[in-house]
Parts: C-alpha cells; sequence; structure tokens
C-alpha cells in the first residue's frame, strides 16, 4: 500500500471518530499528503474506501502519473468546483460533508452550500494537520535535505558576501544558491535585515546595504520535494558593541536551555518557557516578542507551538523550529534559529551551521 493510502486510512478511521461519515480537503498541502499530487486547484473527497480527486483537465495526465490510486473527477470547461463536488458527493447519496474551513473562503462555501441543497456541510478546522503533525521517516528524511540545502545555499551566500550588497541583493543570491542545489526554491520569502532592520521580526527587503550597519540578520529555508527548512542566523558584519555582544550571548543561551528541554512528553509551553527564564534573567524579556516556535513539514509553519500557554505533549516525529530573539527598535535585533526532531528519548538538532558569534564572521566585509 502507498504511502498516501495508509494516510487515508488513518484520516478515515479519525473521521469515524469524529463521526462524520466524508471529508472535502480543499487545502492543497493536504491533497498532496493525502493523494501524492503535487498541482493545485484540486480537491479530494473521501468518504470510507472511496477517494476521489476533483479537479481540471490542465492536470489530468499529471494526475494519472502521481495518484494512480484514486479516482478522478475531471470537471469540465463552465462547470465550477461547487458544481463537481455536488456531483460527487450526490453519487454517494451524502447527508453530511465535513470541509477545511481553513482553507474555504466564504463565498467557497456559500457556493457549496447552494450546490448541495441536501447536504449539511460541517466547517472543521485541523483534521488532516492532526496526522501531519508526526513525520514518517520517508519526511524525517526529505525534511534533512531541506536543512542540508538550506545550510549549503547560506554558506555559498556568505562566502561571496559584499560590503556594497543589498538585503535584495543578497535574498535573491539565497534563492538562486537554493535552487542550484537542487532545491525547489525557498520556503518563504528570505529576511535579509541589516541594522536597524533586524528589529522588525518579519522585515521586509529592501535596499539597505550590508556595509550601512554592523549587524546583519538572515531567516531563510528552502524546500526539498515540498518539505520545508526554517533557520536564522544573526552575524556581527563590523567590530560588535558590548550591548550587542551581551544580548547575543544571552540569545544563544535562551536557544540552548529551549533545545535541551525537549523530550517526548514535555508540554509545548515549558519549552518556550525555558527560553523565556533566560532571557528574563538577562533583562530582556519584554524584547523577546513573538513564541519560540513551530512545527515544520509540508507548510513552514504547521503544529506544534512553541507558545507560552501550548499544553500539548511533545511526540517522537515532531520537527520544531526553536528561535529565541530579542529586538531593541532603532538599534538592532538578534534571532538564532534552527529545526530540532524529537525523537524517543530526547532530541535532535538537524541543522549544524555555527551558533557563535566568533564563528559568524563574513570574509567580504
Amino acid at each position: 500500500m502507498s504511502k498516501p493510502a495508509t494516510r487515508r486510512r488513518r484520516l478515515v478511521r479519525l473521521l469515524a471518530r469524529e463521526q462524520l461519515p466524508a471529508l472535502l480537503v480543499c487545502d492543497p498541502v493536504n491533497v498532496r499528503y493525502l493523494t501524492g499530487f503535487t498541482g493545485h486547484d484540486s480537491f479530494l473527497l473521501l468518504a470510507g474506501k472511496l477517494a476521489v480527486v476533483i479537479s481540471d483537465a490542465r492536470y489530468t495526465t499529471q494526475l494519472e502519473q502521481e495518484c494512480p490510486d484514486v479516482e478522478l473527477l475531471i470537471r469540465p470547461t463552465g462547470t465550477t468546483m461547487a458544481q463537481a463536488v455536488a456531483q460527487a458527493a450526490g453519487s454517494l447519496r451524502l447527508r453530511q460533508l465535513a470541509v477545511e474551513s481553513d482553507w474555504l473562503s466564504l463565498s467557497q462555501f456559500q457556493a457549496l452550500e447552494k450546490e448541495l441543497e441536501q447536504v449539511e456541510l460541517v466547517p472543521r478546522s485541523g483534521l488532516v494537520e492532526r496526522l501531519r503533525v508526526i513525520k514518517d521517516a520517508e519526511e524525517i528524511a526529505l525534511v534533512r535535505r531541506a536543512v542540508a540545502v538550506a545550510q549549503r545555499a547560506f554558506q555559498a551566500t556568505m562566502a561571496t558576501l559584499r560590503a556594497d550588497q543589498s538585503e535584495r541583493q543578497l535574498a535573491a543570491e539565497l534563492e538562486y544558491a537554493i535552487r542550484r542545489l537542487g532545491g525547489e526554491g525557498c520556503s518563504f520569502p528570505p529576511i535579509v535585515a541589516v541594522g536597524p532592520n533586524a528589529a522588525l521580526p518579519h522585515a521586509p527587503v529592501g535596499p539597505a546595504r550590508v556595509n550601512a550597519a554592523g549587524v546583519l540578520l538572515v531567516d531563510w529555508g528552502a524546500t526539498w520535494q515540498g518539505y520545508c527548512s526554517d533557520l536564522t542566523r544573526t552575524l556581527a558584519t563590523a567590530r560588535p558593541s558590548k550591548r550587542f555582544a551581551a544580548a547575543y550571548q544571552a540569545v544563544l543561551e535562551a536557544q540552548q536551555a529551549a533545545i535541551r528541554a525537549i523530550a517526548p512528553g514535555v508540554p509545548c509551553g515549558r519549552v518556550d518557557q525555558a527560553a523565556r527564564r533566560v532571557l528574563e534573567k538577562h533583562r530582556l524579556g519584554k524584547h523577546f516578542t513573538h513564541s519560540l516556535g513551530h512545527g515544520i513539514g509540508l507548510k513552514v509553519h504547521e503544529l506544534p507551538r512553541l507558545s507560552p500557554k501550548q499544553q500539548t505533549p511533545l511526540q517522537p516525529g515532531m520537527i520544531v523550529t526553536v528561535e529565541p530573539g530579542v529586538y531593541l527598535p532603532g538599534r538592532f535585533g538578534i534571532r538564532i534559529e534552527d529545526d530540532v526532531l524529537v525523537t524517543e528519548d530526547g532530541h535532535e538538532v538537524l541543522s549544524t551551521l555555527p551558533r557563535e558569534l566568533e564563528r559568524l564572521q563574513p570574509a567580504g566585509v
């Protein structure tokens, strides 16, 4: 049995426990997880042993190649997705159909309601995501490769870094390096922030040049066969001030404390608190303005969440980011981020780039 077929069987069992006869999977990432199809604009109707991908003629050949073990409903030109879903659901005589409410727009939901007059639509959230949170061996291997590609791309980009390069140019160089190494591209638009711009956790790239200030923050990731990595390094491009160096060591200490806390059964919030306590000890707690981390996989942000109030226990097979940060508006920002696998007896840090400030000196500036 194929891996997607096994996942569909697990989802059918979950639907049975939730007393739901069928689910309309709308998120293309979830469709990929459950079928292997890498295209877009397609839904999956899952009801018991029946799995039907509803798509259009652009994808007929690709669907036949990528997911031969599911039925296809190719809607003709002029037939809306809602009409095609109604056709598939009508053949099953469904009275109730769960739909992925996190993905459907209001207009799409209303169109489905109009076409499925005799079917009760039940908005549901997170059903497939509950399966995706635990990665199997194949998924872990793909994330490892995404991490490796991201690291090599960063090293290549930093090896040729010039003081006159802009944030925008560096972001482009990173993406080029990822693609040159065989990656599908960036897992998100890279954040490249110089000096005070680094104090913006999600700073947009712009014209600021590396030699404009002594701090360079780079947050980037690669995608490999759909799976993501997510890393951050903060570099000193000039002799660091005492305040910056002290803050950097505090962030590094916070990250190390959080990573040590990762193990099966540990609540996500406890890991966040491990980092937060260190920064509070250094009187930097108020400058840590976001949660510690999040899961990664087919999406760069997915479950679980490492945030203060999350009591979800960590489980083997989860992969999370650990990314404490300190942000001083108008001065600088610091973030250190690595990807960590929860193992049966603890954890494994998948990323191996140096974290110590003295080992992050770019050669060209």
